[in-house]
């Protein structure tokens, strides 16, 4: 309903307002009694006085009016125009260099291309999501490992918004962590831990124990899906293991991180919540933070895709 949000009466008080003059009401008394100016009761007189039965009936002549103008005089030229699109539309340029060529104040060619919807560069068109669900726990297990700067104290950015480090905080290197994250894919059950590194030994130990952890929640892993690392693909002694469990070693497709993407949402989350949701003394505070959260990720947190029951429901060893 188009109604200025100011607007001192709604559309059934000016109803009432052109049937009051109507049925013999002066101008004057009608505005008092609707407790508006006589000028503002004159026009929505002239509005429905000078309407059609049809604009009538539906109270269209009511309504509030544009306030833009019918006419521009001072507007350029279509053909004028028409130069200012086909340089944009040739060259992509902003209007501060189509101005440039064409001449015209950097403003005009503004908003010439706003008003022909081409200020902005088409946005790609995304792809439909491909959306799947393995339909028993342990089909498919999602691993990636995610990095976090370490730190021997809060930054100042965190505690005071204060961006600026001493310069003895930018010359220390205290290096990273590496965050390994397994994730079931039909219950999102999540296993992770902090490591120095992402080398071929970490990793498979890393598998081995995730392993045992999902068998101790009854789960058999029969496909594990990683990213195209050199440490995934060319690790003999992770073959060796996954031979060892009769589990497939899946890989993504190159640069589909979104195949994997419950355990890059994982990642998302974990750091959100956990790595930078509360302020850490340090990383080794942070560390100790992990299994906490991990704990409340499993067992009692809401997972949306889970119908905003926790992971754990969907594991059948529940009460194991």
């Amino acid at each position: 309903m188009r109604i200025h949000r100011n607007a001192k009466l709604g559309l059934a008080s000016r109803r009432e307002l052109v049937l009051a003059v109507a049925s013999g009401c002066s101008i004057r008394q009608t505005a008092i009694a609707f407790q508006v100016a006589p000028a503002t009761a004159h026009r929505w007189w002239q509005r429905w006085r000078q309407a059609s039965d049809a604009e009538r009936a539906s109270f269209s002549c009511l309504l509030d009016r544009s306030s833009r103008p019918t006419s521009s005089p001072r507007r350029l030229p279509a053909d004028q125009e028409q130069l200012i699109c086909d340089c944009r539309t040739k060259t992509g340029w902003g209007p501060r260099l189509v101005a440039g060529v064409t001449g015209f104040p950097h403003s005009t060619v503004w908003k010439v291309l706003h008003r022909h919807q081409i200020s902005r560069a088409p946005r790609k068109e995304r792809e439909p999501a491909n959306r799947y669900e393995w339909p028993c726990p342990g089909d498919l297990l999602h691993m990636d490992v995610s990095k976090y700067a370490r730190f021997n104290e809060p930054g100042r950015h965190r505690l005071t918004g204060i961006t600026a480090r001493p310069h003895a905080n930018k010359k220390a290197k205290v290096g990273y962590d590496y965050v390994h994250a397994i994730v079931d894919d039909r219950s999102r059950l999540a296993y992770a831990e902090i490591h120095d590194d992402d080398q071929a030994a970490t990793v498979v130990g890393f598998v081995e124990r995730a392993l045992a952890f999902y068998t101790g929640h009854g789960i058999t892993v029969k496909r594990l899906l990683t990213d195209n690392a050199w440490t995934y693909t060319h690790s003999h002694r992770l073959r060796d293991l996954l031979d060892d469990h009769e589990i497939s070693h899946k890989r993504i497709r190159p640069h589909r991180p979104q195949t994997n993407g419950k355990v890059e949402r994982f990642h998302q989350t974990m750091g959100r919540e956990w790595a930078y949701g509360l302020i850490y003394t340090s990383h080794t505070a942070r560390h100790a933070a992990l299994p906490h959260w991990l704990h409340h990720y499993n067992h009692t947190r809401p997972h949306s895709a889970l119908k905003g029951q926790p992971p754990i429901s969907r594991v059948h060893n529940v009460c194991g």
